[in-house]
This record gives structure tokens, C-alpha cells and sequence, in this order.
């Protein structure tokens, strides 16, 4: 790219930051949000309405002695594709079309190794069935629209709209905030040419309601079509998966320890691993450290924000051995979830899970101290909803403590968009700024000693308007 590229973004921050007042808070950076055109809103209409028309009719309805969900027709001979949660331990389930006729189907296979996957086949040799295509493995993109059709609490062919939010390629599963609701488990996740991308699994949620509440998961096309290959050559599972209900997540305190144990009994994530849920209240700008410890299992953590889908933290290993550690500043006040989880599926045992203000569980709600300096490790999705720069660009901000003379490395990687790193001190003066790390590679880096103590914010940028997907920034 020219070099001039960097020169004008220096200009331009330069004199955003020069127009801010010194008052400005800390959370939020001078840009102009542009206002959409109106006939964007018409162009979305039309394709959400298009998206809709040629997808429903092959979105069903399913019933069972214990509950139902959705499934969606993917071979005009009568093959349904579902979830293993959805038909239970049913052989026989009740499937309703949306042109409103019904026929009973047989369960011909389930997922292997606890994926949430199963197949039903329509009695009757119907005619005429419309069918659902599936898109071509690892083609979704963060960023992208995100269609879910389902039944919701029983409202057959009901329609939610988002985005891919996250695609986490360790669980092999796909975030989205369109909203997903018990009924919708079992339906197609599209995108904007109708295509399957998903299989709707599971949300997770802050209370007994069991409504979404911003952060769903689906089953993607890979996992898919492997499934639907042995279903076809006749070698899928034909034992039916143990029945569980879903635990709610459970409150835990800031200073907290529980004891907890992972087995058949524990949620699990559609990757076939087990994990419980546990739920906080947290403040912007504070910090936590989150320890899993256990000798039976190797520990995996998680924290989301459920309100939120820009905000996921994984961690393995940074407790040592087979533990587990997350400590990080809370960009964000609300709810938090922590998954007390394993690295492979089906593993069971003891664990013990301790919430901590602070680093390293002092309780003093200071900046974790680590030899490695901040420790702030943040995974996100930059795109629309995010605040821009003047320029057009998507930015989201973060925060930590720094001390005059500290020398601190800053990283920005993503896959999908060319990032930009920009650091400034609490009076929004400019720190430093990155484009590229080297001539080969898109990604950021910054090393800087920091000039004073204080607050500095982070802020994580598309090097061009309009980039938007996946990154990883680390601050150490």
C-alpha cells in the first residue's frame, strides 16, 4: 500500500485529537457517524424479504413427546436436517411444512462423538418439497448478515436478523447475535443468498426466561456435510445422545471460590465438550482474573459478554499445566459468563473455579501484574455498530494502567481486515501508531515506553473504511 496511506491517517487523527477537549471520556474517540443513505434501508429490506421467500418454505417445524424445534429440508427426497437435542430419544417425530402439511419421520442418524446433529426422513414419499442449499465449507465471514428461521416458543417460521459475530475455529462453531430462542434449535442460520452457513444449537442466557440475549451458536457447514455424507452411506450413529437439561448459569462473587465438577450431567458445546456456566456483574475498567485449576481435566476458559457480541476471551494453558487463566479489564458494565470448559471433547472430572478483583487474585483492583507487563488479550469482531473515524474507518476501544517508563508491546492480528493500531494517553494525545509490522503481513505492531502513569487506550482499527471482521489484540 502507498506510504502516504500513513501519513494521511496521521494528519487526520492528529486533528481529531487536537479538536478534543480535554474532558473528553476516556471511552470514546471525536469521528462522524455517517447517516445511511435512505435507499440502503430499502436495498436491506429487499434482500432480507429475498432471503426469507426462497428459504422458509423449506424451514419445518418439529414435534416430539418431550418438546420440539426446527429443522430444515435439504434433499427433496424428504431428508431433514435437525439437532440431536431437538428429536431426543424419539424415533418417531411429528414434522410440520410451512405450507401447513404434516407427516411423521423417522430419526435415521445422529451425530458422532455428542455433535448436536441428526437427520429425520418424511414418511409418505411426499412430492414437491422445496429444499435448503448449503454453503461451501469456510466460506462465512465476520461481518457478515446472518438470517435465522426457526420456531421460536412455537411460532412456526418466525424471522431474526444479525450478524456473524465470531467464528471460533477451536470449538468449530459460529457466533451470532441474531436472536436465537428455544424452538429455533435445529433451524438454518443463512446468509444473504439463502444459503445454510448453520444449524442453530444453542444461546446462552443471564436468567430462567431461557430467551436470547444476544449470543447464539451454530453448527457450520463442514461439520455439516460430513454428517449428512454418512447419513447418506448409511453409517451414522444410531444411538441416540443422553437426554440433559441445560444447566443456567450459575452466580458467582468477585473474590469466590466453587468447586465444580464436568460430566454428562454439564452443558454441552456443540463441539461435543462439556462446560458450566457461571454469571457476574462487572464495571467498565475493572479488572479480573479468572482461575481454573483442576488435576482430572485440561482446563479451557471462556468469558463473554452476553449483551454484547464484540467481547470473547479463550484461554488454555496460562494458569500452567493443565490449568486455565483469564485476567483482563472489563471494557463493558453488565452481565459476564464464564464457561468452565475442557480442550477436548468428553472429558470429565473435578475442577475448581475462583473469581478474583485484580491480578493474580489480590483483590486490590489493580492491573494484573505478569512478567510479561499488562496482560491484556482481547478477541473481537470490528464492524458495523462500531463508532468510525472521520475517515470512515470502524474503531472499538480499550483501556489499561500504565507507569512512566514501562516499556509495553502492542499487537493487532486479524485474518479478515488490515488493521491499524492507534495508543493515546488519558488527555487523548497521541502515544504512537501502527500501521504494518513488516513489509509481508497486514497486522500491527507497536512498541512503545509509555511517558507518564495514568489510563491508556487502545484503539483497534481497519486500515481502510469499511474493513471489518476477526482480530486478536495483545497488550503485554
Amino acid at each position: 500500500m502507498a506510504a502516504t496511506k500513513f501519513t494521511s491517517r496521521s494528519l487526520l487523527l492528529g486533528a481529531l485529537l487536537a479538536l478534543a477537549p480535554v474532558t473528553l471520556p476516556a471511552s470514546s474517540l471525536p469521528g462522524l457517524n455517517a447517516a445511511p443513505a435512505m435507499a440502503q434501508s430499502t436495498v436491506d429490506e429487499a434482500m432480507t424479504i429475498r432471503v426469507y421467500e426462497q428459504a422458509s418454505p423449506a424451514v419445518v417445524a418439529i414435534n416430539t413427546r418431550t418438546g420440539g424445534g426446527s429443522g430444515s429440508i435439504v434433499d427433496a427426497s424428504g431428508l431433514i436436517l435437525t439437532n440431536a437435542h431437538v428429536v431426543g430419544r424419539d424415533r418417531v417425530v411429528t414434522v410440520r411444512l410451512s405450507d401447513g402439511r404434516s407427516f411423521e419421520g423417522d430419526v435415521v442418524g445422529y451425530g458422532q462423538d455428542r455433535l448436536d446433529l441428526a437427520a429425520v426422513r418424511l414418511r409418505g414419499n411426499p412430492t414437491g418439497l422445496p429444499t435448503v442449499p448449503i454453503a461451501p465449507p469456510n466460506s462465512v465471514r465476520v461481518g457478515q448478515s446472518a438470517f435465522a428461521i426457526g420456531s421460536p416458543f412455537g411460532l412456526q417460521g418466525t424471522l431474526t436478523v444479525g450478524i456473524v459475530s465470531r467464528i471460533d475455529t477451536e470449538r468449530n462453531v459460529i457466533q451470532t447475535d441474531a436472536a436465537i430462542n428455544p424452538g429455533n434449535s435445529g433451524g438454518p442460520l443463512l446468509n444473504s443468498s439463502g444459503q445454510l452457513i448453520g444449524v442453530n444449537t444453542s444461546i446462552f442466557t443471564t436468567g430462567n426466561s431461557g430467551g436470547s440475549v444476544g449470543i447464539g451458536f451454530a453448527i457450520p457447514t463442514d461439520a455439516v456435510q460430513t454428517f449428512l455424507a454418512s447419513v447418506r452411506a448409511g453409517t451414522a450413529t444410531a444411538s441416540a445422545p443422553t437426554s440433559r437439561i441445560n444447566r443456567q448459569p450459575a452466580p458467582i462473587a468477585a473474590g469466590a471460590t466453587v468447586q465444580g465438577q464436568l460430566d454428562d450431567s454439564s452443558n454441552v458445546l456443540p463441539d461435543g465438550s462439556f462446560y458450566n456456566p457461571y454469571r457476574f456483574e462487572g464495571q467498565a475498567g475493572q479488572t479480573v482474573t479468572i482461575d481454573m485449576s483442576s488435576q482430572d481435566v485440561d482446563s479451557y476458559l471462556i468469558l463473554l459478554a452476553p449483551d454484547r457480541d464484540d467481547f470473547s476471551i479463550q484461554d488454555d494453558d496460562s494458569g500452567g499445566s493443565l490449568n486455565a487463566r483469564i485476567s483482563t479489564q472489563l471494557p463493558y458494565t453488565g452481565s459476564y459468563l464464564i464457561l468452565a470448559n475442557t480442550v477436548s471433547q468428553g472429558e470429565s472430572g473435578s475442577y475448581q473455579l475462583r473469581l478474583s478483583q485484580g491480578g493474580g487474585g489480590q483483590g486490590n483492583g489493580q492491573a494484573p501484574t505478569r512478567p510479561s507487563g499488562v496482560g491484556l488479550r482481547q478477541q473481537g469482531a470490528l464492524g458495523p455498530g462500531d463508532r468510525t473515524l472521520q475517515d470512515g474507518s470502524y474503531y472499538q476501544e480499550f483501556t489499561f494502567q500504565g507507569r512512566a517508563g514501562q516499556n509495553v508491546l502492542i499487537r493487532l492480528e486479524s485474518p479478515d481486515f488490515d488493521t491499524y493500531l492507534i495508543l493515546v494517553d488519558e488527555a487523548r494525545n497521541r502515544v504512537g501508531e501502527n500501521d504494518d509490522a513488516s513489509p509481508n503481513t497486514t497486522n500491527s505492531q507497536l512498541a512503545v515506553q509509555l511517558p507518564r502513569d495514568g489510563t491508556y487506550s487502545v484503539l483497534v482499527n481497519s486500515y481502510q473504511r469499511g474493513g471489518r471482521g476477526r482480530y486478536l489484540l495483545t497488550v503485554e
